[in-house]
């Protein structure tokens, strides 16, 4: 299959985005809403979880390797969208772009209900009652919105100070944490009536969740200096540290927690610390938990802009996805991600869902929108190679990860579910006349 022809995204000469902040940008959009809910998500499948997170860890780095190959052989703007597009040709790069969409917004939703959940650390009047959190997590969507249409160095500075205040609190329970661990707490290691294939199944796609951003860097390519070394650097950097940040931590808030508490907290990480150090660990945790959630908020908005405006500049999505403001940035496709995202927080939480059911519902339909770009991209550094006649440039260990990593995102989009994935479909569909319109006009 030849690959469609490219038009060169255009540059912008005064990049701005240097190794620390693709570093940041990358483990800040891991490193968020996901590992600070999870535990209570994952709690009903036992030790399990914990097999879980190393598998999805093996799978989520070979993911990042292939983000890194391939961001040195197309270093421009898009990311996944761009790597499918050069290598399916202009439909595929489409339905991608469409998904990896759909994915941006709806994975800021939950990222945003786990701001609100968390706030009740501070806010008691929180505690249970979903519409007020809700309200809370629309704000801080459109506060986020403002931050990045005042341009991407002001939120690339937001980026890095968040990332810094988030892995103070993750890192000590991850660490000083485990010297509070409960033997008692593990068992029965698989809950009773718990197929241990189906578990490992739904939690590999629970904790994908928490894995998804490690493409951030390829996304504002055009804003990244030197972006062939720093893109991959990054990215392998990013996902290396946000995995062993995530199975220390989860491990000790497991082992601290009950099981059956851990289950039904709001706020699993700032309980866990209230248990090993008293109110004063409650609180440092549940304020490095706001500043996380509200980081990782401001990093996939940033995305929710600078992805549909790249994929715009190709004619692929809608010319005013693209237009910038007088700030250089794409700020109306940005307003566009916020108001969706609004609209799903209204319609969840005014029904009788809980937040962990808001979350998860959420963090599903995200991650399975963000499985099918990174199935497309797993092979196709493969496909380019072989049309462009550089098939020795390909060494066999990197067959191997494109395997692992395309094998990895069809058993996590089985884990996903049956609902989620009719509902993922389709809304993929909905995106088929969109993209027949683009092609007429």
């Amino acid at each position: 299959m030849s690959a469609a022809p490219q038009s060169p995204a255009p540059r912008v000469s005064n990049a701005t985005l240097g190794l620390w902040s693709c570093v940041a940008l990358v483990t800040g959009n891991m490193i968020g809403s996901g590992i600070f809910l999870l535990p209570s998500s994952l709690a009903p499948f036992g030790t399990l979880a914990i097999a879980g997170w190393v598998v999805t860890s093996i799978g989520a780095l070979c993911i990042a390797l292939v983000f890194a190959r391939l961001s040195r052989m197309i270093p421009k703007a898009g990311g996944p969208y761009a790597y499918t597009r050069e290598a399916y040709g202009d439909f595929a790069g489409f339905w991608v772009a469409w998904g990896y969409w759909i994915a941006l917004w709806t994975g800021n939703a939950a990222i945003a209900v786990a701001f609100g959940s968390y706030l009740k650390v501070f806010i008691p009047a929180l505690e249970g009652n979903t519409l007020l959190a809700g309200l809370a997590a629309i704000a801080a969507v459109w506060v986020l919105t403002l931050v990045n249409a005042m341009g991407i160095r002001r939120a690339g500075m937001v980026q890095i100070v968040t990332v810094i205040v988030k892995l103070v609190p993750l890192v000590a329970i991850g660490t000083i944490g485990l010297l509070w661990l409960k033997p008692a707490n593990f068992s029965p290691p698989v809950p009773p009536g718990v197929s241990p294939l189906a578990a490992i199944s739904s939690v590999m796609t629970l904790t994908l969740w928490a894995f998804l951003g490690m493409e951030s860097a390829t996304i504002p390519a055009d804003s990244v200096r030197d972006p062939e070394r720093t893109i991959a650097r990054s990215t392998i950097i990013g996902t290396a540290i946000a995995s062993c940040v995530y199975i220390a931590s989860t491990v000790a808030v497991m082992g601290v927690m009950p099981r059956d508490l851990l289950a039904t907290s709001q706020a699993p990480f700032a309980d866990a610390a209230r248990m090993m150090w008293g109110d004063v660990g409650y609180y440092l945790v549940g304020f490095g938990a706001i500043v996380s959630c509200f980081g990782v908020l401001n990093g996939w908005m940033l995305l929710a802009g600078q992805f549909p405006a790249a994929a715009a500049r190709d004619g692929m999505f809608p010319s005013w996805f693209g237009k910038q403001s007088s700030r250089g940035v794409p700020a109306f496709a940005t307003a566009i991600a916020a108001s969706l995202i609004t609209v799903m927080l209204l319609f969840n939480y005014s029904g009788t869902s809980t937040l962990v059911s808001v979350f998860n519902f959420a963090i599903l339909l995200a991650t399975l929108a963000s499985l099918i770009p990174y199935a497309f991209c797993s092979l196709a550094e493969i496909l380019m190679r072989r049309v462009r006649g550089q098939r020795s440039a390909m060494k066999p260990h990197h067959h191997v990860i494109a395997g692992i990593a395309f094998l990895y995102s069809a058993w996590a989009i089985y884990g996903a579910g049956a609902q989620t994935v009719l509902l993922g479909f389709m809304l993929l569909l909905a995106g088929i006349p969109i993209y027949v319109w683009l092609r007429r006009s």
